[in-house]
């Protein structure tokens, strides 16, 4: 990676260090094998797939120990491959081949997700991504709810969670062309009514109000991690504007921040969004067992160059936005001057 001719001096010294990350993640990649680069994480959406009828059938048990049974394993099973495998295939994680990577993708995010593909694609790849933190572009503005207050916003928000998501995606819908709006429209109906029509058919529901109260539990039971750690990893760290935005490796490591392992949430949102989000950022094209595989080789590295590599609790991030709500989440955040950077 050469530099821009003409290029400040503190841009080509961050350009040659990525471009020397870069490098040594190439290496890593490139000595795996097929099952590291991808077969693990496939293997883990497909035991998803896999394990769904048990939870539909564990439903028709009047044992509430059972019945408890099943709405775990359809909820983990839920979140694995909306959020895991959405999140995967949004990038092309999943696959080499461009033609399933976009199968896949109109798999995970709308008929497992409900939501449009290339909206949710653009919003988050070439938005997130590319402005990581850049105020009023990628700085995860779109969670902030201002209007609520902080134990409606941490509590009680993301059950709605499961009821906004289709209803964002029918708004978004009158903005693409008709073609692109009926196909979509078809595979969201197609993922709710499928689950209906289990619950009524497979688990034996007797109503449709007892089926779709079913249907949302399911889908709320990993809700609250999933809007918190939504805003736990970016919200509350550096922010920039868009004319004094940091150089890329200046951008991730300053503004994105790792979570421990926690084995529910591994599984169900993957690595690259818990414990190993910098190395994702940094690198979005690999899967989540191969960030897991270089997250050394990367936490090293941005150490070595005497870089941030943000890393936090759970628990003491959900205890910082409890106690500093108003001013993570309701105010304007404040932009980062990074002198010496620039």
């Amino acid at each position: 990676m050469e530099p821009a001719p003409g290029a400040p001096p503190g841009d080509r010294g961050a350009e040659t260090l990525l471009g020397e990350l870069e490098r040594r993640v190439q290496e890593v990649v490139k000595a795996s094998s097929w099952w590291e680069r991808h077969g693990v994480d496939c293997a883990i959406l497909a035991l998803s797939l896999l394990a769904l009828p048990a939870g539909f059938l564990c439903l028709r048990f009047e044992n509430v120990l059972v019945f408890a049974v099943g709405i775990t394993i359809l909820g983990v099973c839920h979140y694995t491959l909306t959020v895991k495998g959405s999140h995967l295939a949004t990038h092309s994680a999943l696959t080499e081949s461009k033609r399933w990577s976009k199968i896949l993708m109109l798999f995970f995010v709308e008929v497992c997700t409900a939501f449009p593909a290339e909206f949710g694609k653009f919003s988050h790849v070439n938005m997130h991504h590319g402005y990581t933190n850049v105020v009023g572009l990628g700085d995860s503005s779109t969670w902030k709810l201002p209007f609520l207050n902080r134990y409606v916003y941490m509590f009680l928000a993301p059950l709605l969670i499961p009821i906004l998501t289709p209803l964002v995606a029918l708004e978004r819908l009158r903005k693409v062309e008709p073609r692109a709006a009926l196909r979509t429209l078809g595979l969201i109906s197609l993922g709710l009514y499928s689950q209906y029509w289990l619950l009524l058919h497979a688990s034996g529901f007797r109503s449709p109000s007892s089926a779709l109260a079913c249907m949302l539990l399911a889908r709320s039971l990993l809700a609250h991690p999933y809007l918190h750690v939504n805003i736990f990893q970016h919200i509350g760290l550096p922010m920039f504007s868009l004319d004094k935005k940091p150089r890329r490796i200046h951008m991730m490591s300053l503004g994105v921040l790792n979570l421990p392992r926690l084995p529910v949430l591994d599984w169900a949102f993957g690595h690259s969004l818990i414990s190993c989000h910098v190395e994702h950022h940094l690198f979005p094209w690999l899967s989540d067992n191969m960030c897991l595989k270089v997250k050394p080789l990367v936490s090293q590295f941005l150490r070595d160059q005497r870089l941030p590599y943000n890393e936090d609790s759970y628990w003491a991030r959900f205890r910082l936005f409890l106690n500093h709500y108003e001013e993570l989440m309701v105010h304007a955040p404040p932009i980062t001057e990074l002198v010496g950077l620039q």
